[in-house]
């Protein structure tokens, strides 16, 4: 049925390297041409705790130059200009990314754009986790770390590395059973930053929903790596957190969670990127999804699939047809749509089919039922699923997408209602103890609609070429990191009565070329 059926590019993408290769510059200047102050602030000591987005990592891997431009390291350096101090990272031992563990490649080297996609660069990380650095670290940004990580003494031990541990705090962490926020607070920080939570909603989105909802279950000790925290442990965490760190006195910076369909990872891919098909297939497949439509409306329910559209073999018009995925959350049809098809196509066949569309459906592009497709996703559509028979083997068109390559309306919204949670926690907190509050949130949103203007340069969240984003779709690109210390900046100078100026966004690169 799909024999001729061709496959089109899912994104085209066009790269401007304007300044791919610029030098990291900072703008010293005072914001309103008055000398610096701090205001009420003391940023002698300045501590980061977060997660991947605070340690600096992009482009699917932490590494050194990525490190320099991490936030807080942006943020160090304006703070220097009026007696801040020294501001240390534990930084990878080179500019290709990943690490090794025990002389094993754990973890794989970062992306560039060759020019037409993202590709690893070459050679071998030299990053050695069980190398153990000494000493305290101003920036304790843990890649991959969950609001509830940052006070587990377990997270830094070498001997659960792959279970429980972390290889990135294993490496840094001051001893087998250090906290990031105990190692945070040893340091008798004068001035934080927290930006945590992310994970908290992110592995589960990244997977697909592949996880668990946990709200209800308030031991994080049960979770597993994708799923969602309950809100409850997120709260009681979070206010541990900020006691911890305010304890002595030390004033801060925190910022809110932003939603994961702001991020290029969910919204580059499509969800109508099938072309054309060819008319004799569109009209099987319309018959058959017709005859499913037909079942659900006879037990009261939506439509499932929409109504397939053929290459009209004009090369000035473009057909778009929506991918066949599939939605855990629908009732499952099997049983209905075996016995409704057994008499034409037999038994055994209509088992099949039943069992295969059982929860299917056309991807849906309305805002209100709105279904991401994850970027990793397009490497599979349009493929030939391996031991389906034909006609029922095209990835996309007659094979449903499965679970983890796609975040369903139905999962955003459980994704959506346990980070406004989160939200409301972190700014409430933040108001009760006199924090400055980053509305990350609000920036992002932004980004991914219509675009924020800084410094001259428009970011969005457009692929590749958006500034906003690295080749991974999640962390931010150099100009991104840029983008979000001018925030953080805005918000100590609303809060404090400090002028500090932020980093020029002229002076960061898009994306980082392939040899550094």
């Amino acid at each position: 049925m799909i024999k001729n059926f061709k496959w089109l590019l899912l994104v085209s993408l066009t790269f401007v390297a304007c300044n791919n290769d610029d030098d990291v510059t900072i703008d010293a200047n005072s914001s309103d041409g008055l000398p610096l102050t701090s205001g009420s602030a003391n940023f002698s000591k300045y501590v980061a705790l977060g997660n991947s987005l605070t340690a600096g990592y992009s482009d699917s891997a932490l590494f050194i130059e990525g490190q320099k431009g991490a936030y807080p390291a942006l943020l160090a350096q304006q703070f220097a200009l009026i007696g801040g101090g020294d501001f240390t990272t534990p930084f990878m031992s080179d500019n290709v990314g990943g690490f090794k563990v025990g002389g094993t490649v754990a973890s794989g080297p970062r992306l560039y754009f060759n020019g037409s996609a993202p590709v690893p660069v070459s050679g071998v990380p030299s990053t050695e986790i069980l190398s153990h650095l000494t000493g305290y670290y101003n920036n304790m940004g843990v890649p991959g770390a969950k609001s509830f990580h940052l006070v587990s003494n377990t997270y830094g031990n070498p001997a659960g590395i792959g279970t429980y541990a972390n290889p990135y705090f294993v490496r840094f962490a001051s001893s087998n059973s250090a906290t990031v926020l105990g190692d945070a607070t040893a340091q008798n920080p004068t001035f934080f930053s927290l930006w945590i939570g992310n994970n908290d909603v992110l592995s589960y989105a990244t997977s697909g929903g592949t996880g668990v909802n946990q709200t209800g279950n308030i031991n994080p000790a049960t979770y597993g790596g994708n799923d969602i925290t309950d809100p409850n442990v997120f709260a009681s965490v979070y206010n541990n957190l900020l006691t911890g760190l305010t304890a002595n006195g030390a004033k801060g910076v925190v910022a809110n969670i932003p939603y994961v369909t702001s991020v290029p990872f969910f919204t580059t891919v499509p969800t109508n990127p099938i072309p054309g098909l060819p008319t004799a297939s569109a009209a099987q497949l319309n018959q058959l999804f017709g005859a499913i439509n037909q079942i659900t409306t006879a037990l009261g329910q939506p439509n499932r699939f929409a109504t397939l559209v053929a290459n009209d073999n004009n090369p000035a018009t473009v057909e778009a047809n929506p991918l066949l995925i599939d939605d855990e959350s629908l009732p499952n049809l099997s049983t209905y749509i075996t016995g409704a098809l057994t008499p034409a196509l037999g038994a055994p066949t209509a088992t099949y089919v039943g069992n295969l569309y059982g929860r299917a459906k056309h991807a849906s592009n309305v805002a209100a039922t709105r279904d991401y497709i994850l970027l990793t996703a397009q490497s599979v559509i349009g493929t030939t699923q391996s031991g389906a028979p034909s006609p029922f083997n095209t990835v996309g068109v007659s094979y449903p997408m499965q679970d983890s390559t796609t975040l369903t309306a139905a999962e955003t919204a459980i994704v959506k209602v346990a980070t406004d949670a989160y939200n409301a926690t972190i700014q409430s907190l933040a108001t009760s103890k006199g924090l400055a509050f980053v509305n990350a949130n609000a920036t992002m949103a932004q980004v991914a609609n219509g675009g924020v203007s800084y410094n001259g340069f428009t970011m969005t969240s457009t692929y590749v070429s958006g500034n906003a984003f690295s080749l991974d779709g999640v962390h931010p690109s150099p100009k991104g990191y840029a983008l979000i210390a001018n925030k953080f900046i805005e918000a100590i100078n609303a809060t404090y009565g400090s002028n500090l100026k932020g980093p020029n966004l002229g002076g960061y690169r898009v994306l980082f070329p392939a040899s550094l």
